[in-house]
């Protein structure tokens, strides 16, 4: 467990924490006027180990050499020249710091969006700590600084990461689709809702996505029947050339069968804890890794995902028995585009004429 502090007078700033792996949807933009939720469960934090925030530089300002060296393998529009290592927490576990109100621009719409550098301050020495996110179409968060904040350890053992068997156990999954609110509507059902694939399901799917494409070196790919093929099997099928016999990709990972000789591709659940990707034991294919509550959904499937109930139920039904399925959104599913181009550049084979070609388009 840590804590962290202010750099410039040693002030507490959160609440006792224990770090996670950061979540595939940290950055994302879903939408537009829609409100998600906070990002982090409570009691956790997450490091991003990339330069975050302003200020920022085009493409053509940046040698090849260095972005090379930040791991950076096909033009994006602009990188960030922040520091590395920002960490990110709920805003319930925050302390001791303040809103700066001259800092509450930098492009915000509904709330606050971070553009404009930290909008949050040491309440003792007002040294800026922070940016805090809640704008529509963002997931609700604090950003500590790394350059302003210092992390302690705190008195008390850290519990172990789970293991494989353990966090099969919980059996906690991300159902595919979920309400989602616009903003300054109350969370959950109503006029102001709507039923919708799941923002984080298309985050994961972005990621996913381009590690397929890389692992199919150019040649179709199939993907598992059912839900998988829903998500994956258009965009592969839109993207890759027909013809050529096709890569297999299947599901692998705890409590899965072996997977056969025959596969090319393994989709594989990553650590929510470590972000440690799940390996087999014998000779590996090209695993692409999904998260762990993603992975979890797609190996175990329930038919009928349950919607929560809303309203007042008729009288003796009680809300245990009233378990309507969720509504399947209408329209196709389509994985996230800017977390699927952010993971593509940043794999090598990106260099690649024919992958370049696809981020052209």
């Amino acid at each position: 467990m840590f804590v962290f502090v202010c750099a410039g007078c040693g002030a507490a700033l959160t609440t006792s924490l224990s770090q996670v792996a950061l979540p595939v949807h940290a950055h994302q933009k879903y939408g537009n006027g829609l409100q998600l939720p906070v990002l982090m469960e409570p009691g956790t934090f997450a490091v991003d180990p990339e330069p975050w925030g302003p200020p920022w530089r085009t493409w053509d300002e940046i040698p090849p050499d260095e972005a090379a060296a930040r791991g950076v393998h096909a033009p994006v529009h602009t990188l960030s020249d922040g520091a590395p290592g920002a960490i990110v927490i709920a805003p319930g576990d925050a302390r001791g710091a303040v809103l700066v109100p001259e800092n509450r621009g930098g492009g915000y719409c509904c709330g606050l969006d971070g553009a404009g550098g930290p909008n949050m301050a040491c309440a003792q020495c007002a040294l800026p700590v922070a940016s805090r996110i809640d704008d529509c179409s963002l997931w609700q968060a604090i950003w500590l600084a790394p350059n302003a904040v210092r992390r302690l350890p705190v008195d008390g053992a850290e519990a172990a990461p789970c293991s494989w068997t353990e966090l099969l156990a919980e059996g906690e999954g991300t159902p595919p689709f979920e309400p989602i609110a616009r903003w300054g509507a109350r969370a959950g059902h109503g006029s102001t809702a709507f039923w919708s694939w799941s923002p984080r399901w298309e985050a994961a799917a972005g990621r996913a996505l381009a590690h397929l494409l890389v692992a199919s070196e150019g040649r179709p790919v199939t993907v598992p029947d059912g839900l998988a093929q829903e998500v994956f099997q258009r965009s592969l099928d839109a993207m890759l050339p027909p013809g050529a016999q096709a890569r297999r990709a299947v599901l692998a990972g705890p409590g899965q069968p072996a997977p056969g000789g025959d596969a090319d591709i393994l989709l594989v659940p990553s650590h929510p804890q470590t972000g440690e990707t799940w390996s087999p034991a014998g000779p590996a294919a090209y695993r692409v890794p999904l998260p762990f509550e993603v992975w979890w959904w797609l190996a175990f499937p329930e038919p009928d995902p349950p919607a929560p109930p809303s309203g007042r139920l008729p009288d003796g039904v009680l809300h245990e028995d009233f378990d309507p399925p969720a509504p399947h959104p209408r329209p196709l599913f389509r994985a996230d585009q800017e977390v699927f181009r952010r993971t593509l550049v940043r794999l090598p084979a990106a260099r690649s004429p024919w992958l370049r070609e696809i981020l052209g388009r």
